[in-house]
């Protein structure tokens, strides 16, 4: 109690210093949380639209296994032949590209998805608002795109002068670097100039069948093809983007946990010399050995709790900044990774105490009558 005490009131001498630590500690939280939720958004968006979707199979080209990163490229041919596969239920084609919307400030890139609009999969995970294609002319784009660059349901925007009405927003189709927009299966072929290309096939399997043995099926059946359970293939995208954004991410994450921890016992150890007497008084008047450094770890852990409070003030505010400027970005955050982030400044908070800790060795007591 009385170690609290005076550490409370060691804190209180100090107000506007006091007020400029938290804070400092509190940005530098803010920011551990943001990249997080950066990380969450980008791992979850590039590929909420392959995870929404209901097929059990996604068939690709041999030596292709994902559709982020990677190229395949079939033909209708070869969706006339899953059909004939028994076990097949559905087959749903998608074509992927990537041109650029028409702009006044440039072209815009995006994941077009050519779909068949009469098939049950390779649509848009789920829609904001309008409603879904019915003619070549036709776009889908999605909620972020169209808030970013101020179109509305109902605009037209053109593609490699083509032009096409948007007709609905979707949501789950932000990958963060990228958006989705979706058009006919027909409408983008005629994009590509190659009639009859396709990217991959979406395969339903028919109750009563297993879909491992349907895909050993369609592999014996139509040489040249990769078949993936659809597990699998989320899996592999996810693999692919992180190898990519998400470990630039988690390097500037454990930048910004090294320049606290750095800031922090440069902190404490400024606090240690500006005390020094007072610390030498205590050690005169018979402190136990560990007194003062249980005092200085408390001072640290008390100053990171204040700056995990201000972080719990300005963190929906900077979400909603971030929002408002750049809707593409998504910040997904839990109660579990505040939890996280918490923990992880208190550890770099024992630890800047550690570090700092060395220069109680150099106060004696013999100080105290100088």
């Amino acid at each position: 109690m009385l170690r609290s005490s005076y550490t409370l009131a060691i804190l209180r001498t100090q107000p506007v210093r006091l007020v400029l630590t938290a804070g400092g500690l509190g940005l530098c939280i803010v920011l551990m949380l943001f990249l997080l939720g950066v990380r969450r958004g980008v791992e979850e968006g590039s590929v909420d639209y392959i995870r929404a979707q209901r097929a059990d199979l996604w068939v690709l080209r041999e030596n292709s296994w994902n559709i982020l990163r990677g190229t395949s490229l079939l033909s209708t041919g070869h969706g006339v032949l899953l059909r004939e596969v028994p076990g097949v239920a559905t087959v749903s084609p998608v074509l992927e590209l990537l041109p650029g919307i028409t702009r006044r400030e440039g072209a815009v890139s995006v994941f077009l998805m050519g779909l068949d609009p009469a098939a049950p999969d390779g649509g848009p995970p789920r829609l904001a608002s309008g409603r879904g294609l019915r003619t070549d002319d036709e776009i889908v784009l999605d909620v972020a795109f169209a808030e970013k660059y101020g179109i509305k349901r109902g605009d037209t925007v053109e593609i490699r002068q083509e032009r096409l009405k948007v007709v609905g927003l979707s949501t789950g189709t932000n990958a963060f670097v990228i958006q989705y927009a979706f058009v006919s299966l027909t409408r983008a072929q005629d994009l590509i100039g190659v009639p009859g290309l396709v990217t991959a096939y979406l395969v339903r399997v028919d109750e009563g069948y297993d879909s491992p043995d349907v895909a050993a099926a369609i592999a014996e059946a139509i040489p040249g093809l990769a078949v993936f359970d659809h597990e699998t293939f989320v899996r592999n995208n996810l693999r692919e983007m992180e190898s990519g954004l998400l470990p630039f991410l988690a390097t500037i994450a454990v930048i910004a946990a090294v320049m606290l921890t750095a800031i922090l016992s440069l902190l404490i150890t400024i606090g240690i010399l500006e005390q020094r007497k007072e610390f030498a008084v205590v050690k005169t008047l018979g402190a136990p050995p560990g007194f003062l450094p249980r005092l200085v770890v408390l001072q640290t852990l008390a100053l990171t709790g204040l700056g995990c409070l201000v972080a719990l003030a300005l963190f929906p505010v900077l979400s909603a900044v971030v929002r408002m400027l750049t809707p593409e970005l998504t910040l997904l955050t839990s109660v579990p990774d505040g939890a996280a982030v918490a923990g992880a400044a208190t550890l770099i908070a024992l630890a800047s105490s550690a570090f700092a800790l060395r220069r109680l060795r150099t106060v004696y007591s013999l100080e105290a009558f100088t």
